[in-house]
């Protein structure tokens, strides 16, 4: 790379949608531009290999998406998921970008299909990738090389070197050598720092210790850390993540997004105890599955279950493992490792309460709800009482952590002496500036999309 730094204009950090959204928008505005990703070739792409789709706005129907879904609703979504903690003003110009980016994305390679039926019900607000996030990422791939755009993987990039208010240069290893670049401007879109173990534990405490990444092991926050030591400004808490219940059987690292478990709706939750904690049915699955990650981190050794009768099976889309299976609740217990006495008490009590189901409507709030019941099941609450019966393990599944660099409308970071001339940010590295807590099926594909777009416009206009 020695006497070659003069042929990038701009360095992209990081190699999944954000990074690439950037890559392709400046390389059409007649930048010079080089990917720097920390994976392997065949793991490139970060967390967008496990994505399946885009929360977009849109006042009419359009590709694969029905009827309308406008601005007003889509923030009212994000809020309640996010109870209030977002940048209004950023949060909305996402949203209403979004609608642009659909055909952006269809213009650059991507295919959508329409969304499968069963929990998620997102017909109408998320469009689904044809071949899931990897489809997605080698389209952009594929856009990006006949741009001119250049990617090394294999290339960690190790510090990002802020003189005063401006990038001087970038550090990584390649190919066992460290190497510097001096690009003229630099898109930070690598991720946050949810595979570093150790710094999550220093956030959360011991009980991160048991959680499990569904996405890249490569996303470790370095230059994040790298970053924000230089001060750069900061934003979110470190103790907030995207986190979902995912199969307890999952591996430590990118198990993706088939080791999600759909099956909490349905389901009677307990603890290790045998004990019910939150209230299943609160609300559309595409709106509270990301909750559940934090509620089975506060429970006892970081663990919870999900029990479920036969009616209960067809209506979720299963995990990439089978549950386990037993013809009578007792014997299930004892399988999964539950105190029996305990979990056939708290199934009773819950099948007790259960009122007229005459009313359940599997894909949307149906009011059908228990009575007198701590806590109460409010939506889809039917008796567990058709064998054979089954059981999931459930563990926190990390996806992304919340703490990051702080961005304006332009995606432009920071410092506390006022912005970096050179320096934009985009993605899971930035989100933080959006979702203060929460999660909103198919937001984080938006927010990558409208701030990868934006960065590597403002990058290519500073170059310019």
């Amino acid at each position: 790379m020695q006497g070659r730094d003069e042929t990038y204009d701009i360095v992209v950090v990081g190699g999944g949608n954000a990074a690439l959204c950037a890559a392709i928008t400046a390389a059409e505005a007649g930048a010079r531009v080089i990917i720097l990703e920390a994976a392997p070739k065949a793991y490139r792409g970060g967390n967008s290999r496990h994505t399946r789709n885009f929360r977009c706005m849109h006042e009419e129907p359009v590709s694969v998406l029905v009827d309308t879904y406008s601005e007003d609703e889509y923030f009212d979504d994000l809020i309640k998921v996010t109870g209030g903690r977002t940048d209004e003003g950023l949060a909305r110009m996402a949203i209403r970008t979004s609608r642009e980016c659909l055909p952006w994305m269809e213009a650059h390679g991507v295919r959508f299909q329409p969304s499968l039926s069963g929990t998620l019900s997102l017909a109408r607000t998320n469009a689904f990738f044809m071949g899931g996030g990897k489809a997605l990422v080698n389209a952009y791939y594929r856009t990006a090389e006949a741009l001119g755009v250049e990617a090394l993987y294999d290339a960690p990039v190790k510090h990002i070197a802020l003189d005063g208010d401006r990038v001087s240069a970038v550090e990584f290893t390649h190919a066992g050598e460290s190497r510097t670049l001096h690009p003229r401007a630099v898109v930070v879109a690598s991720g946050g720092f949810q595979s570093d173990i150790d710094w999550l534990a220093e956030a959360w405490g011991p009980a991160a210790r048991n959680f499990l990444i569904r996405g890249t092991p490569y996303n470790r926050g370095t230059v994040l850390k790298d970053l924000l030591d230089q001060g750069a400004a900061s934003v979110g808490d470190p103790t907030q993540c995207h986190a979902v219940a995912i199969d307890g059987r999952a591996p430590k690292f990118d198990g993706g997004i088939v080791t999600r478990l759909d099956s909490v709706p349905f389901s009677v939750v307990v603890n290790r105890d045998g004990v019910r904690f939150y209230d299943e049915g609160e609300d559309v699955w595409p709106k509270r599955y990301a909750i559940w990650g934090r509620l089975v981190a506060n429970q006892p050794d970081q663990v919870g279950y999900s029990i479920i009768d036969s009616k209960a099976l067809p209506l979720f889309m299963p995990s990439v493992f089978p549950p386990i299976e037993a013809p009578t609740l007792g014997e299930l217990a004892q399988k999964m490792g539950l105190p029996v006495d305990e979990t056939l008490a708290t199934i009773a009590a819950f099948n007790a309460a259960c009122g007229d189901t005459s009313g359940f409507r599997p894909t949307e709030l149906d009011g059908v709800r228990t009575t007198g019941l701590t806590p109460e099941k409010t939506n889809w609450a039917r008796p567990i009482n058709d064998p054979p019966f089954y059981g999931y393990s459930l563990r926190t599944g990390v996806t992304f952590t919340y703490l990051g660099l702080k961005v304006d409308a332009n995606a432009q970071c920071s410092t506390a002496r006022g912005p970096i001339e050179n320096l934009w940010a985009a993605g899971e590295t930035m989100a933080g500036s959006i979702l203060g807590q929460g999660y909103l099926a198919g937001y984080g594909m938006t927010i990558g999309t409208v701030f990868g777009r934006i960065a590597g416009r403002e990058a290519a206009n500073h170059v310019r």
